[in-house]
């Protein structure tokens, strides 16, 4: 077996060494992407029916192993439906480039203290909250699940969207650019199954939108007045404003994006039930 191995080995020429190289990336890669995900129990789940296929075809098995053949007739198709959240975010990471300069001026750092000064204000007041920033993904289908307003970015028009009294109150505010393009927006609730229960809808809909695109989004919980920051679906909780600024400012900034550390998502999650 050894002498057999080693004899494979042998014929390995750098076209196959770099073949062999591009897969192991891109697998690892697609671990990555549904790691903490329901696609993770998916995956699971078409390894097992593989792992049964080719049982039956070492016992025998024909039905079942004709069975198990026509049932992989379909399985690009199935993959696609199963995996589409995935291959979206995956494809969008691909597509998207590292320089996001955007927001290195002084004039999105202003934007930025805006958003933090309405999400502690926020906060002391114990009102819900859900605001949104658009990065390099555009977010125009959820804009327009939501009431235009197309208005420049201030804290009072946050805090004022926000008030339980005004009708814009429900769902999430998104920011385009320096200005506010919708409120009352509807966005995609996360199905991650390992999630804390206590999280609600508010949680769920901002780690859901950060999930689908490279948006930031901070949450104001409406029952404690905590905030929360989510990017690339992984929640930071009970932040303070100089936290979240300096969070906001790290995400945004490429420069320094790699210079401050996060939790990771399964500590968030773990965590994410404590401090209500």
């Amino acid at each position: 077996m050894i002498e057999g191995l080693l004899e494979v080995l042998q014929r390995l020429g750098v076209r196959d060494l770099i073949e062999i190289t591009i897969i192991a990336v891109l697998i690892y890669q697609f671990l990555l992407l549904i790691k903490g995900t329901r696609g993770w129990q998916m995956t699971l789940g078409i390894i097992s029916l593989a792992m049964l296929y080719y049982i039956t075809r070492f016992l025998e098995l024909r039905t079942v192993e004709w069975l198990l053949a026509n049932l992989f007739t379909y399985f690009v198709f199935a993959v696609i439906v199963i995996f589409q959240s995935e291959i979206r975010r995956g494809l969008a990471k691909l597509g998207r480039g590292r320089i996001f300069d955007r927001f290195v001026h002084h004039k999105q750092r202003n934007i930025l203290e805006e958003v933090v000064l309405a999400a502690t204000t926020l906060s002391s007041q114990k009102t819900g909250g859900l605001i949104v920033l658009e990065r390099e993904i555009g977010l125009r289908n959820y804009v327009e699940s939501g009431i235009r307003l197309d208005a420049y970015m201030t804290y009072d028009l946050l805090v004022t969207v926000f008030n339980p009294s005004s009708p814009l109150h429900d769902g999430s505010v998104i920011i385009q650019g320096d200005r506010v393009s919708a409120a009352a927006c509807f966005l995609p609730l996360t199905l991650d199954p390992y999630l804390s229960k206590e999280l609600g809808t508010r949680h769920r809909a901002a780690i859901g939108i950060t999930e689908e695109t490279d948006a930031v989004a901070v949450v104001v919980s409406e029952e404690t007045g905590n905030i929360s920051a989510v990017v690339e679906g992984e929640i930071n909780r009970n932040l303070d404003g100089p936290r979240l600024l300096r969070f906001l400012a790290d995400v945004m900034e490429s420069e320094v994006e790699s210079q401050k550390p996060r939790e990771s998502k399964s500590r968030s999650k773990r965590e994410a039930g404590e401090a209500a």
